[in-house]
């Protein structure tokens, strides 16, 4: 073998090493995330249960409705799961979503551009303040108990939204979506959705357990700030 096949081959060995160290790496971080997301969303479970299950009541009697919603979303490797949360609008939402937008230009724009409305009729009394405190995402505990998502990630997204993604819908299923994120910490509903989509590839790229925790931290002061919520 010549000096320069040799030299070849030893770059090549230095690579497959270096691949498998960040490979292993990983998946150690992994495995220590998710036992955390475990331990986090068990203690949270058991602390805050009688207060989930007031809020449950109240929504159930404010319209004798499901206490609880279940929209389909797409999680890692882009398989769907059903997303929970406390149901926060009208049992005939999407009945009222298709005759305002049939006769709203305004909110039909609105609508095309971030999947949300500012002015939402479907939103219940319950619901808006659920909404404001973040509260009504509460049962996706469960959700990160099943494997469905994590404490940290991109925010689940529905069919619709996968062309807002293009090319980058792939750094997406690359990952579980979140609870909470560098989407929510960084103005959530106030960030144009061209800016989540970089967020949410920025995180697939950076993700780290000292990111994570970052990211958890500094939820907290957002959810308390109500930043970006309506």
């Amino acid at each position: 073998m010549s000096w320069m096949q040799s030299r070849g081959a030893a770059e090549t060995s230095a690579r497959a090493t270096s691949s498998c160290a960040r490979h292993r790496r990983r998946a150690l971080s992994g495995g220590v995330m998710r036992a955390f997301d475990i331990t986090v969303a068990v203690c949270a479970l058991a602390v805050t249960s009688p207060f989930l299950l007031l809020i449950a009541l109240v929504v159930w009697v404010m319209d004798g409705g499901p206490a609880f919603y279940s929209q389909a979303r797409i999680g890692r490797d882009g398989r769907h799961f059903p997303c929970l949360k406390f149901r926060t609008m009208c049992v005939d939402a999407d009945a009222r979503l298709a005759r305002l937008l049939a006769s709203d230009e305004n909110a039909r724009r609105e609508w095309h551009a971030d999947h949300k409305l500012r002015v939402d009729p479907r939103i219940t009394r319950i619901g808006r303040f659920l909404r404001k405190t973040s509260l009504d995402e509460a049962p996706q505990l469960i959700n990160v108990l099943r494997g469905e998502m994590s404490l940290v990630g991109p925010r689940p997204i529905v069919d619709a939204e996968i062309p807002r993604y293009g090319r980058r819908f792939s750094a997406y299923c690359a990952q579980r979506p979140g609870i909470t994120g560098l989407w929510q910490v960084s103005g959530r509903n106030d960030v144009s959705y061209k800016r989540r989509v970089a967020l949410d590839t920025a995180y697939a790229a950076r993700k780290s357990i000292a990111l994570d925790m970052r990211i958890l931290a500094a939820t907290i002061p957002a959810v308390i700030l109500r930043r970006g919520s309506y």
